[in-house]
């Protein structure tokens, strides 16, 4: 199936022609088919020559109705314009004309209608005109007359051809479905209709609403008047929603893929249409088939910021279009450059962003976001619509190189900072350095710290010596020196004082791992406890509290507290007349 939306003046013969192509009646309302006039949206579809089939969304002519005329056309890859041979180009021709251009539709095809009251030859001649200067170029045009049916079999050929040149759809995108439609159908409950422009439906699928993010079940789908298990896009589609009531959503309401879109009601554009200078303040974004009142903030020519009256579910790279209502004018197409964009706080920040902006042109890049935003979260990514094939530095934040680079030369940076502006204690503490480095995870902080940084006990710091103070540890290494080859005895009280190893400075080297603490005034080196386990081992099992100092060469006043903290810590194991075995 392709979709294709008509486009084009009232009283023109859209309706007439989709009737004549489809055998089906697009005017939905009693009141559409008394006057003669499409009002809302109507849907028809038929099968073409080759055995593909095409749906129409027709859309209504008249200017009063342009919005909903936008609201058909906003989730539809393809039009077709209709002008009258005996009328030729019209107002609302150029205004739906600009509508399709400023949404970036590329492919259509002209039907010049009533060709058995009037030559068609000059309505053709400005259609083609008109429309080559737009985003649709070059197109095909066929003269046709729904009453009599003359033409009929080349505009269906030519729509063949149309749909063989359309892309092929994007059956593995997300699910975003822009409601057209949503009403009560009794035992069913509430369906909802629209253009499933990008990936796959299927019968018990769970969606969000895009306005509340509440999340529903599909109960029931139809597509082409018939129930279905799954529908894949491009495709018109009819879906029952079990258990969500009427008034929950309507049109400019969206479906969504769980978790893969980002609501927000503040982004950054490209404009092509007016100079951003001379837009009103407030003008309505129209964006699938929502239309929003927006303020406008005009950044850069080209560049204005929108902040919406409700949040949307907006991706980099959407084409949406601005439109003035009280003059009837539309303003420009709008590319989205950013969905998720900085404050503008500070005085020049316009400005600042404007440049930014300038080197932007709305295709998602990871790199380029990466750059801008240095550290942002995978989630974060693929819900603003950037493709991500790039491995977490942490957890499920991405970082930008060179910025994490940076980072990891201040995490050394500060953490010798603080040591020297506090020198006895054991490190920075993790979150204080996370406050500095403006991170906001501690577990980027976790993965920042390299050798010879360690974290202990929530505290960022060198490992051994190399944590100490100067004076502190050239007192260790003296130790070192002097009891290297003893390094079962412990020095003095007295002798502790004379190294300069007072209780704070004994406190930073034990919580350094640069000495081990076996009781008040007490310490050895830190290789110690295996060392003895070594010599321990060597002894008849077991052994006595005499056997061990003997053989270690140390104390009782070593001795005790050392076998018991290898007691403590499963080393040795006491046994009930105070001998000691050596657990292997």
């Amino acid at each position: 199936m392709f979709v294709v939306a008509t486009a084009g003046h009232v009283d023109h013969g859209k309706s007439t022609l989709v009737r004549a192509l489809t055998g089906m009646e697009p005017d939905r309302w009693a009141e559409e088919r008394r006057r003669g006039m499409t009002i809302d949206l109507g849907f028809a579809w038929t099968t073409l020559p080759s055995g593909g089939t095409v749906a129409f969304v027709d859309v209504p002519g008249h200017e009063r109705f342009v919005p909903n005329m936008l609201a058909g056309v906003g989730p539809v890859p393809a039009a077709l314009i209709v002008v009258a041979a005996d009328e030729g180009w019209m107002p609302q021709s150029a205004e739906h004309l600009a509508a399709l251009d400023a949404l970036g539709v590329a492919y259509g095809l002209v039907a010049v209608t009533r060709a058995d009251l009037a030559d068609p030859g000059p309505a053709t001649a400005r259609a083609r005109a008109e429309i080559a200067a737009t985003s649709l170029g070059a197109v095909e045009t066929v003269a046709v007359s729904g009453v009599t049916g003359a033409g009929l079999p080349e505009l269906r050929a030519a729509l063949d051809r149309l749909a063989a040149r359309l892309p092929a759809p994007a059956v593995d995108d997300p699910v975003r479905l822009w409601v057209d439609r949503s009403f009560t159908v009794r035992g069913s409950g509430t369906v909802v209709t629209g253009t499933l422009g990008g990936g796959r439906l299927r019968v018990g699928d769970e969606l969000e609403l895009a306005g509340t993010d509440e999340l529903v079940r599909v109960r029931g789908l139809h597509s082409l008047g018939a129930a279905r298990p799954e529908a894949a896009a491009v495709a018109r589609v009819a879906v029952n929603l079990r258990g969500t009531p009427r008034d929950r959503l309507g049109r400019g309401d969206a479906l969504l893929t769980p978790g893969r879109f980002h609501r927000t009601d503040v982004i950054d554009v490209r404009l092509a249409g007016d100079p951003a200078a001379d837009l009103p303040a407030t003008l309505t974004l129209h964006v699938g088939s929502a239309a929003v009142p927006v303020r406008v903030r005009p950044l850069g020519p080209d560049t204005v910021r929108l902040r919406l009256a409700r949040a949307l579910p907006l991706l980099v790279g959407d084409r949406a279009l601005l439109r003035d209502p009280g003059r009837h004018h539309v303003s420009g197409g709008v590319r989205v450059l950013d969905v998720a964009p900085p404050p503008l706080a500070r005085r020049g920040a316009a400005a600042a962003r404007a440049r930014i902006l300038a080197d932007l042109d709305g295709r998602a890049d990871l790199a380029g976001e990466l750059r801008r935003r240095r550290l942002v979260r995978v989630g974060t990514l693929i819900r603003m619509g950037v493709p991500v094939h790039a491995e977490p530095v942490a957890g499920d934040w991405l970082a930008d190189p060179e910025h994490w680079r940076q980072l990891g030369e201040r995490v050394t940076e500060e953490v010798s900072r603080h040591a020297r502006e506090h020198p006895l204690e054991p490190g920075m503490p993790v979150d204080a350095l996370r406050q500095r480095l403006d991170l906001p995870d501690r577990v980027l902080v976790e993965a920042l710290v390299r050798p010879p940084l360690r974290i202990l006990a929530g505290r960022v710091g060198a490992a051994g010596v190399d944590a100490l103070p100067e004076p502190v540890a050239r007192a260790v290494q003296r130790v070192r020196a002097e009891y290297g080859d003893r390094p079962f005895r412990a020095p003095e009280a007295d002798r502790l004082v004379d190294l300069g190893l007072g209780p704070r400075e004994i406190g930073a080297a034990v919580r350094a791992g640069a000495l081990l603490r076996l009781a008040d005034n007490v310490v050895l080196l830190p290789d110690a406890l295996d060392g003895a386990v070594r010599v321990l081992a060597g002894l008849p099992q077991p052994f006595t509290l005499s056997a061990a100092r003997q053989a270690l060469d140390t104390t009782r006043r070593v001795a005790v507290p050392l076998l018991e903290l290898l007691d403590r810590r499963g080393a040795t194991r006491r046994l009930p007349d105070d001998a000691r075995i050596v657990v292997t």
